[in-house]
């Protein structure tokens, strides 16, 4: 059987894009001995390496392990009051990762949002190909909330949520079905299938009730981890990743 040969790439090349900082600052590092692989001081920082998945075991930077290579998945628990864009106002859940992390080419990006008030799962990438597949409404992906409501709701929501028919203000074509389980007359979880601008907040006003806690618990079927505390992130498995797209 042929395979293919491990892309090579220059170390100084390398380490700009993962955000170590401008090719020069990476070559002073290297000239400073600050940066091994397997142990050994790399002496050259226009020297060719194999891009191989293991890489950010091999090489150290001033000690520490290298950020890992592209493509990088993340999974993060997110907090209450943070925004996930650069552009909207506020603190953003960017500032929760390394700062060198945002200077990294390819750059990572939400998938899809969270609003600056709801919590729970999110998830990043740089890879881009993945990022679309996730969010493309042909993947069909779910998405679980834990919904607590102003008041008590009415006892037909469930029916117009599952309808297929629901329209919901600003919006001209009726949104999927959605799955909802009532835990409490205050308090439910809602299953939707697309990601549409506020979506569970503008089904529940559609209804004449208010949302007033929004938290995220599950994207396909990947539940957010218990032991990932709030404003903690972590890398993705090749499961999680399958699990994310309902494959497991």
């Amino acid at each position: 059987m042929v395979t293919g040969k491990t892309p090579t790439g220059r170390l100084d090349r390398l380490l700009a894009n993962l955000g170590y900082g401008s090719r020069r600052e990476v070559q002073a590092l290297v000239a400073a001995g600050l940066v091994l692989l397997d142990g050994q001081i790399l002496l050259k920082a226009d020297m060719h390496l194999p891009l191989a998945a293991k890489l950010s075991d091999r090489i150290s930077i001033d000690g520490v392990p290298l950020d890992p290579p592209p493509p990088l998945s993340l999974i993060m628990h997110k907090p209450l009051g943070v925004v996930c864009s650069h552009r909207e106002p506020g603190r953003s859940v960017y500032t929760l990762l390394p700062p060198r992390w945002g200077r990294r080419n390819p750059a990572i990006s939400t998938v899809g949002r969270l609003d600056k008030e709801t919590s729970g799962l999110l998830l990043l990438t740089d890879d881009g190909s993945l990022l679309h597949r996730i969010i493309s409404p042909k993947a069909n992906i779910s998405k679980r909330y834990l919904v607590t409501l102003e008041q008590p709701m009415r006892g037909d929501e469930g029916a117009i949520f599952a309808s297929g028919n629901m329209l919901i203000e600003g919006e001209s074509k009726p949104l999927l079905p959605a799955e909802l389980q009532v835990i409490e007359p205050r308090q439910s979880w809602l299953t939707i299938t697309e990601g549409r601008y506020h979506q569970v907040r503008r089904m529940f006003e559609a209804t004449g009730n208010h949302v007033v806690a929004l938290h995220r618990d599950r994207v396909g079927t990947l539940d957010l981890p218990n032991d990932l505390g709030v404003g903690k992130y972590r890398l993705l498995t090749s499961d999680e990743l399958r699990m994310v797209m309902g494959l497991v």
